[in-house]
């Protein structure tokens, strides 16, 4: 008998251990370690943000995974040993034949003094609800939608969140008297699909009145005085902030010699496997250059197909069954614009000298699209 640990049930954790366990004999051991109880499904905090989902609908119990012949563990993870395939989680201390670090990026708003005292981080739950309840009782103002470091997970989120945030103002006929603008510490959107989606996300901001100000990095938060301030030493005042935080690899995988210092996890792009011997990686904790000299985006579209390539090499080397799974860089993205409709891009990655990547029409089809596949992710596994 084997045991696979997977450290993390975010997207990419998920994909590995239910395809592993389709695969597998029921005598190998899966077990998924999380300090969380529940899995969200991170794309629909933006609808929550917006009040469209509440928080039951965006979140299930990852206990649901012991009827597939998982075990589930609920404990914060405080050591990983990658020589010897080892986690400590809790007060025990868990041994594998195959480990699988799924942990994500860690959210860290301190990064930026004054950050972590805004509520409006909508890369959580808490933070979505609070934007919310905010948004929904605004009446006049300034509202702005922040990118305070690269890089940061989805990278159409943020635009998203800019869109979606006009939409609910135009529905409620506040737009007028309410301001959207949106500060990035990026040049431009989306820069790594190229300049056919940067650009179709900027014009989609200005059709929308949307101000954008790229190359804004952001150094202190007043939250008392609602302002921010800025690298430059611009400064600007806000009613209502909405934020993704500064992303930082988990302290856990660095002390674990997985990730140099301030740096990401290094894999091999194909096959996700670290430099240890079945130790692989996979999603956001990875850092994986690009050709063009840019990191691939942090997407849980490649966590999960990462994840699928993890698990089909992982059940080969178990079983002897024959494989030709690989990363190849291959992503789509859907991009919400508000009001029901929505955009699409796909396209690969991998591709040299850069990645090339197609961006489709918006339209309504998009946006259902989107609520099909929701459905889908919940259907398949709970």
């Amino acid at each position: 008998m084997a045991r696979i640990l997977i450290a993390g049930a975010g997207v990419g954790g998920l994909a590995v251990a239910h395809r592993l366990r389709r695969q597998l004999p029921a005598e190998h051991e899966i077990v998924v370690v999380d300090q969380s109880p529940v899995h969200i499904f991170w794309p629909s905090l933006l609808w929550l943000m917006t009040g469209t989902r509440e928080e039951r609908q965006v979140q299930r119990p990852l206990s649901a995974l012991k009827e597939r012949n998982i075990t589930v563990v609920n404990a914060p993870i405080t050591a990983l040993d990658p020589a010897e395939k080892s986690i400590v989680a809790g007060d025990t201390r868990w041994t594998g034949d195959a480990l699988v670090i799924a942990l994500g990026a860690a959210l860290e708003p301190k990064v930026v003094p004054g950050l972590a005292d805004e509520a409006g981080n909508f890369y959580t739950v808490a933070g979505a609800q609070s934007v919310w309840e905010l948004l929904h009782t605004i009446d006049q103002g300034r509202i702005v939608v922040l990118i305070s470091r690269i890089p940061f997970k989805c990278p159409a989120a943020p635009y998203e969140a800019a869109m979606l945030i006009d939409g609910v103002l135009r529905k409620h006929r506040r737009r007028e008297r309410v301001s959207v603008e949106l500060f990035a510490a990026e040049p431009a959107p989306m820069g790594v699909a190229g300049q056919q989606v940067s650009q179709s996300v900027i014009t989609a901001l200005a059709e929308r009145g949307i101000a954008y100000h790229p190359n804004h990095v952001v150094s202190r938060v007043d939250s008392g005085g609602h302002r921010l301030e800025f690298s430059d030493g611009a400064a600007v005042h806000y009613d209502l902030l909405a934020y993704v935080p500064p992303h930082q690899v988990p302290s856990v995988v660095a002390e674990g010699g997985l990730a140099p210092a301030g740096g990401w996890v290094e894999v091999n792009r194909e096959t996700m496997e670290t430099s240890f011997p079945n130790v692989f990686a996979i999603g956001d904790v990875t850092g994986i250059m690009l050709a063009l000299g840019k990191p691939l985006p942090k997407a849980g579209v490649f966590a999960h197909r990462q994840g699928e390539v993890v698990a089909d090499l992982i059940a080969r080397r178990l079983t002897g069954i024959a494989t030709s799974a690989i990363f190849d860089g291959m992503g789509e993205c859907f991009i919400e614009m508000g009001r029901g409709i929505a955009g699409f891009a796909r396209g690969n990655f991998y591709a040299e000298p850069t990645p090339t990547i197609h961006a489709y029409k918006p339209g309504r089809h998009w946006h259902a699209g989107k609520i099909a596949f929701e459905r889908h992710w919940w259907s398949q596994w709970w």
